[in-house]
This record gives C-alpha cells, structure tokens and sequence, in this order.
C-alpha cells in the first residue's frame, strides 16, 4: 500500500489517479481527503501508516515539526519515502525560506529507510494566479518580466513520483531536480497563453516592491523575499534545464506553451476553474 500526503493537491491528484492507474493500492491524505492528516499533528499520520511500504511526504511550510513526522513514519515500518522537496533546497539551502526543506531532506536521508528526493523548480500552475485579470482584464501583471527560469508541469512531478514509488529499487537513494524543457520569462509565458487563447494580453511589469506586496497577502515574509530572490535574481543552476523528467519518465517534460494549451478554458471567462 502507498500513502500519498497532499492528496487533494496539484501534484498530490495526478498522483494518486497514476498510481491507481498502474493497479497499486492507494490511501490518499490530507487535511480534506477522505482520510483526513493533520502533519501538524504528526500522530494523526501513524492510522493511515499502518500496512503501508512507501509514502509520498509533502510538508507544509509551516508549523510542522519535520523529525516528529518522520519518527511516525520509521514507528510504522514505511519502507521508502519520496519527498517533494524544492530546487531551492539545493541552490539556497541556508536561506530562512528553504533551510527547512533541506533539514527536512537531511533528516530523511539519516532516517534509517530508502529515499528518493524530487526538487522541482517552479510550477506551471504558478500562471493560474494570473486567472483574474486575464479573465476580467485580458491583462498580466509579474515582476522580473524578462528573467528565464524553467518551470515545471505538477503532472510530470507526479508522473516522476509515481516512477518511484513503484519502482524503489530504482530509484531509492536519487535526488531528482525537475524542471520544464526549456526556460521562459513571465513576458514569454504570458505569450503562450495569449496564443493559446487565441487573442492578445497585455503585459505589465511589476515592481520588486509591487509583487512583494501582493506576495505578503498569502506567504510569510522569509517565504516570499526568498520567492522573489530566485524569480528576480536566479543561480546559474535555478536557469538551468534539467533532463531528469526525461531520465526517468523515458519522454521530454511538457513544456509551459504545451500546457497552456491545456488549460485554456482556466483562463477564458467563462471556463473551467483553475487547480491551485
């Protein structure tokens, strides 16, 4: 049996239809899910452990003690762990934003079982907070509009995690960074979507201070002045592209102008609803 954390999430939800999909054994977890998980509450994670060989571990940015989690997940006899992890834990590990993610990395590899860690950069799915304006206005508004970073689609995160989990031999002991095929600006993502869509969408370049602001709305301030350190001024190895989806999965990485294709009716007024 896999227990899958972050069930009703965008990654969490293309999960757990692949590995039911390939015929695994699955119990889904969240704070909303059928089975319900607090890991704010790491106890309430030992009932859903109980028969389980591998867990998918996705925490929340706060108020989650990462070493009580694990003790729960070791008490249980959980067999291998896949952690959705950040590329950020690799390329800043020090910074307040993702020093906690790469503890949490480090206590897993000491933790006494097999592990696989995925280090996506950004999402894709970071274009759906675009949705309003594009909806209301035909307009985007992002800082830093000319800076290239590789973003990923959640659904090869979740394609790359469900590889793992089914297959632990292979793939136990990797640490994966995943990224789209190529590197794009938000000026350039806004044109997928526009031609996507069909029609033209201005685009507005934010300031520093102006998305800081907007940012500070739903993110603790280490967490969004890290956000805008890598979107403003990335590594060299936050630009880079990585071939990891394709290493394991055996086929490119979507790329953001493919995907935006599939997400059309997200951004159209009368469309569907966006997965956040």
């Amino acid at each position: 049996m896999i227990v899958v954390t972050g069930a009703t999430g965008n990654v969490g939800r293309p999960l757990v239809h692949a590995l039911r999909q390939a015929g695994a054994e699955v119990t889904a977890v969240s704070r909303s899910a059928d089975v319900r998980v607090d890991l704010a509450v790491p106890s309430t994670l030992r009932p859903a452990l109980d028969g389980a060989r591998s867990l998918f571990l996705l925490v929340p940015g706060g108020g989650v003690d990462a070493h009580a989690v694990l003790k729960e997940v070791t008490a249980a006899g959980v067999g291998h762990v896949v952690l959705l992890s950040s590329q950020a834990a690799g390329t800043r590990p020090q910074t307040p934003s993702h020093a906690p993610l790469r503890a949490l990395e480090d206590a897993l590899r000491d933790a006494g079982v097999a592990w696989t860690v995925l280090r996506p950069g950004g999402f894709h799915t970071n274009a759906f907070a675009w949705v309003p304006s594009i909806r209301e206005q035909r307009r985007v508004a992002a800082p830093f509009a000319d800076v290239r970073l590789p973003s990923v689609d959640p659904a090869d995160i979740a394609a790359v995690a469900a590889a793992a989990l089914l297959d632990a031999g292979a793939h136990a002991g990797r640490t994966y960074t995943l990224t789209g095929p190529a590197a794009t600006s938000p000026r350039e993502r806004t044109a997928s979507i526009a031609a996507a869509l069909g029609e033209p969408l201005e685009f507005v370049e934010l300031s520093r201070a102006e998305a800081r602001a907007q940012l500070l709305a739903f993110m603790p301030e280490p967490v969004a002045d890290g956000t805008l350190d890598i979107l403003g001024t990335p590594t060299d190895a936050e630009r880079a592209v990585s071939g990891d989806v394709e290493l394991v999965l055996g086929r490119p990485a979507v790329s953001f102008a493919d995907w935006a294709r599939q997400h059309t009716a997200a951004f159209t007024i009368d469309g569907g609803a966006a997965v956040r």
